[in-house]
């Protein structure tokens, strides 16, 4: 008795044959392959830079109609310049190792008198009233001399950077408004090194609350990024 012809599902071993791909489609899908992981780089990189540039962006840009910065904003900021320093226990270090936190910067004389012994005090108590802020902060006290400080305002400068730095270095980073001095004024420098705002000169007690709110808003912007210590 002849056997009924097996179905093809029925057969133990099946053979399908495929086309190889070609040379040019094999260099396509690399190509393709090449270009998504390139944006998916990119994303990254842009994922990582989004809360630093919103800080930013909310700060410079996105204002409150009516509301005013009381220091002046640096535009191009400025970077901190890559000199030597020195610390009153005589060591050396750059100015760019400063960075990491923000910098709430004055200029002076070493012989530091009434004018300059009001504005170190204000420079304190401005960051003193952070609160738990206080610690993403340094207060930063640049020496433009070789003149001996007095003995009688050290106990009060524990807390602060001292550095010795060149006066001429110091006017090729740092500018006063029009019509004043370097020493007229205090600086603010953000944790990326970046000098970005003057505040008004010879600050009261008064501009010195408002300097503080300027701060604050700052701080908060960068909150998402910003942490305190180096």
């Amino acid at each position: 008795m002849q056997d009924a012809p097996r179905s093809k599902s029925q057969h133990p071993l099946g053979m399908t044959v495929y086309d190889l791909p070609s040379p040019t489609d094999v260099v396509q899908a690399d190509s393709k392959r090449t270009a998504m992981g390139r944006l998916r780089m990119l994303l990254v990189l842009l994922v990582c830079a989004a809360p630093v540039v919103a800080s930013y962006f909310t700060y410079y840009v996105v204002r409150p109609e009516g509301r005013r910065n009381f220091g002046d904003l640096i535009e191009p900021v400025r970077a901190l310049p890559d000199v030597k320093a020195q610390g009153l226990n005589g060591d050396v270090l750059s100015l760019p190792s400063l960075k990491g936190q923000w910098l709430l910067i004055s200029v002076g004389g070493g012989n530091c008198q009434a004018d300059c012994q009001h504005q170190l005090y204000l420079q304190r108590q401005i960051l003193a009233s952070l609160g738990k802020d206080r610690a993403r902060t340094d207060w930063v006290w640049l020496v433009s001399d070789s003149a001996d400080i007095p003995n009688s305002i050290l106990p009060g400068l524990k807390e602060a950077t001292v550095l010795r730095v060149s006066a001429d270095a110091l006017a090729q980073w740092l500018q006063p408004a029009e019509g004043q001095q370097l020493q007229d004024h205090l600086y603010l420098v953000d944790p990326h090194g970046q000098w970005m705002m003057r505040f008004p000169a010879k600050l009261s007690t008064e501009g010195a609350l408002k300097a503080k709110r300027d701060i604050e808003r700052l701080l908060r912007a960068a909150a998402s990024w910003d942490e305190a210590g180096r």
